[in-house]
């Protein structure tokens, strides 16, 4: 081999070298897709959630790319790897996805019930006929469930525990807040306090994605403790699930 051939190999040999060990370029956009709920993911991309999305990821130069679907459709578009991420998600819901060490938020779960029954316990659950958005898994994270139907829409569930065809509802408390203003009497009902479980993005299992969960625990961790997102939920009255001392959910 001449010379010249030489040199040029070990030219094209180092700059192969170099790129492999450059670090993954971290993407200019998340698409996130997530059912609608009021004042938290609303379509015209106004809420708690996206406003604490924003935050963690557009300093870092990444936008926001919402759909909005039914929440069991966006599970499913983060499987195929349509989407980035899904909003809302429980830790280890589902199989095949990433999740982030750090939630960035809590779901504060209740029961919704007849006021004439007993005031139900994440222990007592397992006693009762329940139902929930399908697709919520909340037989996962209580225990002893065994009798639950996984309803399509929240339309009929007041008339549901009324009429006898379940003992409770459950679901976070703005969902339940929501179908209890539906009510033509609230004083027939009652709402439970079961459990806070922190909320996450699931992320599709790719090397985009997993520079985008990088990307993600990394600002956490600074908007965490620099206490940058006090103000997002102060600004939609709903408590605050970081303190001082926070550390992620997941260790």
């Amino acid at each position: 081999m001449s010379g010249r051939w030489l040199l040029i190999l070990l030219c094209v040999l180092s700059w192969s070298a170099a790129r492999a060990n450059e670090s993954p370029t971290t993407p200019t956009q998340i698409r996130l897709a997530s059912e609608e709920w009021k004042d938290y993911t609303a379509a015209d991309g106004h809420g708690l959630a996206w406003d604490v999305l924003r935050a963690v990821f557009e300093p870092a130069g990444v936008t926001l790319q919402i759909r909005m679907v039914p929440y069991t459709r966006s599970v499913g578009l983060v499987q195929r790897g349509e989407v980035d991420a899904w909003v809302g998600s429980y830790r280890e819901e589902v199989g095949g996805v990433l999740y982030p060490r750090w939630h960035y938020d809590y779901d504060h779960v209740y029961a919704l019930g007849l006021a004439s029954s007993p005031a139900p316990t994440a222990a007592t659950l397992g006693d009762y006929r329940l139902a929930w958005v399908r697709g919520y898994q909340y037989q996962n994270y209580f225990p002893n469930i065994h009798r639950f139907n996984e309803i399509q829409r929240r339309t009929g569930i007041l008339p549901m525990l009324l009429y006898g065809r379940a003992d409770y509802y459950i679901d976070a408390l703005t969902e339940v807040d929501y179908v209890l203003g539906g009510a033509q009497n609230p004083a027939l009902f009652r709402r439970t306090h079961l459990a806070e479980l922190p909320v996450f993005l699931g992320f599709a299992d790719n090397p985009k994605c997993r520079a985008l969960l990088t990307l993600f625990d990394q600002r956490m961790e600074l908007l965490v403790k620099s206490g940058q997102l006090r103000p997002i939920f102060e600004r939609w009255k709903q408590p605050y699930p970081f303190e001082e001392n926070s550390t992620p959910a997941v260790q």
